[in-house]
Formats: C-alpha cells, sequence, structure tokens
C-alpha cells in the first residue's frame, strides 16, 4: 500500500511537471501564431502622395493585429500603375481610384475577372493648381500651356486628359502634357517651367500643403464640367461634384470653398489573396481610421457603414467575412 502512494505520488509529479512544461512552451510561442502569417506587397503610391503615407500607417497598425505578417510597401506611379503590378503579382494589395478600375475592366485587361475589394475609402479630389497670379481661370484657359497631368500610369493622367477633354480642348494638340508626379510638379510650376498642374489626391495633399507654404498659388474650380465629364464614357460614371472646404488648404483658399469633382478609392486585391490575411487587413483598415486619420486627414471618411460599396468591383472572399462579423 505504502509502495502505491509512492508511485501515485510520482505519476502526479511527473503530471503536474508535464502540464507546467506544456503551458511553459505556450507561454514562449509567439502570439496570435494560429492567425495569417508571412509577406505580402502592398503597392501604394508616388513619394509625399497620401496613397503613400496611408500604406506607412497601415503597416504600423498590423505590427500590432497582424503581428506575423510583414507587409512591404513597394511605391508606384498610381492608381494604373497599382492595378497593373496587382494583376501580374508584383503586388498582393493597393489602393486605385474607381475609375481607374473600371477603365481596366472596360478593357478586359489580364485577370481583369480576377479583381476583387477590400474596402471602399476615401475620396479622391481633382485639383488643378496654378500660381496666384496666372490668368488660367478655368481648365479651357489651359490652352496652350505646359500642364502637368501626372506620371503617364498614374491615376491621374487620365483624369487629366477627360477633364480636358470636357473643357473641350485636345489633350494631345491643345496643350503641351508634362508627365511628371506629385514630387516633381510643385517645383516645376514654381520654376516656371510648368503653367499648371492636375492633381488627384485625399486632402490635404502634403505636396500642395508645402508648395503653399512657399508659394502663392491658387485652385481653380471644375465642378461646371461635370455634365461634359459624364458624357464621355462609362468610366466617367464614377466622377461626381464635390466641394473641397474651405480648411482644405487655408493659405490658399481664403476662407473659400472650391467647386471640384472627387472620385471613390478602393483597396483592392485579387481572388489569389489569402482569406485570413485579407479579413484581418479589412479589420486593421477600419480599426485604424481614427489613428491614421490624426495624420492623414483623408482616412478620417472611411467608413463601416459604406466600407463595402466598392463598385465596380465584388468584395473578396475574406473582407466579407470580416463585414458579415461585425454587421450589427
Amino acid at each position: 500500500m505504502v509502495e502505491f502512494d509512492r508511485r501515485a505520488r510520482r505519476g502526479l509529479v511527473s503530471l503536474v511537471a508535464a502540464v507546467l512544461a506544456l503551458g511553459l512552451l505556450w507561454w514562449l510561442l509567439p502570439a496570435g501564431s494560429t492567425g495569417p502569417s508571412g509577406s505580402a506587397v502592398f503597392a501604394t503610391g508616388a513619394r509625399s502622395g497620401v496613397y503613400d503615407r496611408y500604406g506607412i500607417l497601415l503597416r504600423e497598425q498590423l505590427g500590432t493585429e497582424l503581428p506575423d505578417v510583414d507587409l512591404r510597401l513597394r511605391p508606384s506611379q498610381g492608381s494604373v500603375d497599382n492595378i497593373e503590378k496587382l494583376v501580374a503579382g508584383k503586388a498582393d494589395f493597393t489602393i486605385a481610384q474607381a475609375d481607374a478600375v473600371s477603365a481596366y475592366l472596360t478593357a478586359k485587361g489580364r485577370d481583369a475577372d480576377r479583381l476583387r475589394a477590400c474596402a471602399r475609402l476615401y475620396d479622391d479630389y481633382v485639383q488643378l493648381i496654378v500660381l496666384a497670379d496666372s490668368p488660367v481661370r478655368s481648365a479651357a484657359d489651359l490652352r496652350g500651356l505646359r500642364v502637368g497631368v501626372g506620371q503617364r500610369q498614374s491615376g491621374v493622367r487620365p483624369v487629366a486628359e477627360r477633364l480636358l477633354r470636357a473643357a473641350g480642348l485636345d489633350p494631345v494638340d491643345d496643350v503641351t502634357r508634362i508627365f511628371e508626379g506629385i514630387g516633381t510638379m510643385p517645383r516645376l510650376l514654381e520654376e516656371g517651367k510648368l503653367d499648371a498642374f492636375f492633381w488627384t489626391g485625399g486632402l490635404p495633399t502634403s505636396a500642395v500643403q508645402d508648395l503653399a507654404a512657399r508659394t502663392d498659388i491658387r485652385l481653380v474650380e471644375l465642378g461646371e464640367l461635370v455634365p461634359a465629364l459624364h458624357a464621355q464614357d462609362a468610366q466617367a460614371r464614377h466622377y461626381r461634384a464635390a466641394v473641397m472646404p474651405a480648411d482644405a488648404y487655408p493659405r490658399v483658399q481664403g476662407g473659400q470653398a472650391v467647386q471640384s469633382i472627387a472620385v471613390a478609392n478602393l483597396l483592392v486585391t485579387t481572388d489569389r489573396a489569402d482569406a485570413a490575411l485579407t479579413e484581418g487587413l479589412t479589420r486593421a483598415l477600419i480599426n485604424s481610421r481614427d489613428r491614421i486619420g490624426r495624420q492623414v486627414h483623408a482616412a478620417q471618411r472611411v467608413d463601416l457603414r459604406t466600407a463595402i460599396y466598392t463598385d465596380p468591383l465584388p468584395l473578396h472572399e475574406g473582407a466579407q467575412r470580416y463585414y458579415r462579423a461585425v454587421k450589427p
């Protein structure tokens, strides 16, 4: 009987030691090890643009919510370039304007049927910027001038060319198009190498803010061109009249709102993206709205109620899972 008690005690001690060892092993395992892991590439945009800053801040959020995912940022020329990187497998997620996505679908681009959305984000505002003493008062006044229209694969270029046509100008024959990005167009305007430039971006765009701090500039109103825009093609339905609030660029606007044009941005991926990763990324995106919004004001427009409206793309399976889980 005594020998049995001894064996029982030894067995109990061994069991306790095993439980403690298992607990220690669990404690040493990385948190969230059952969640998505690995690396993913996020195509952003031009340096100093809103896409670029948004990507940086979203990656920081993922460091908390998806610690086992390494999100690598890749700069690009903008929406058109981003879509091409996505379908070529050079990026897993990106941001693109709805009109650029629509144009790619209409053209039946490579793997267009595989494109999916995670969320509708914020609106880009079309901005036509000139020096304060410029004679340009409308887009029609750009005839014969040197006009920055964005890089060739940017989202601003097709918008700028549509706007020029809406103003009765031929983008090829009636203006001298300068294919530069937001990183260089402000300097070229200051140096007298540009007469005007177009930009599409969230409000405010830091490059425009910085230009306004150095030089007197003016925003040209564009809202009157919306009817002529809508008459052009199917992609133009994604443009709508919008008002740039008076405090978007306080140094420039002098307390006055500016009639402009807006187009939605989408967070885009393909059906190849892992569902768990896509769900987690979508969750992080929505959860980070206020934190990112403190540095990128446009991000304050991201809203759970409107995020599901991702026309012209269907939602990715992972994003659908997230929205179903948080549905009231």
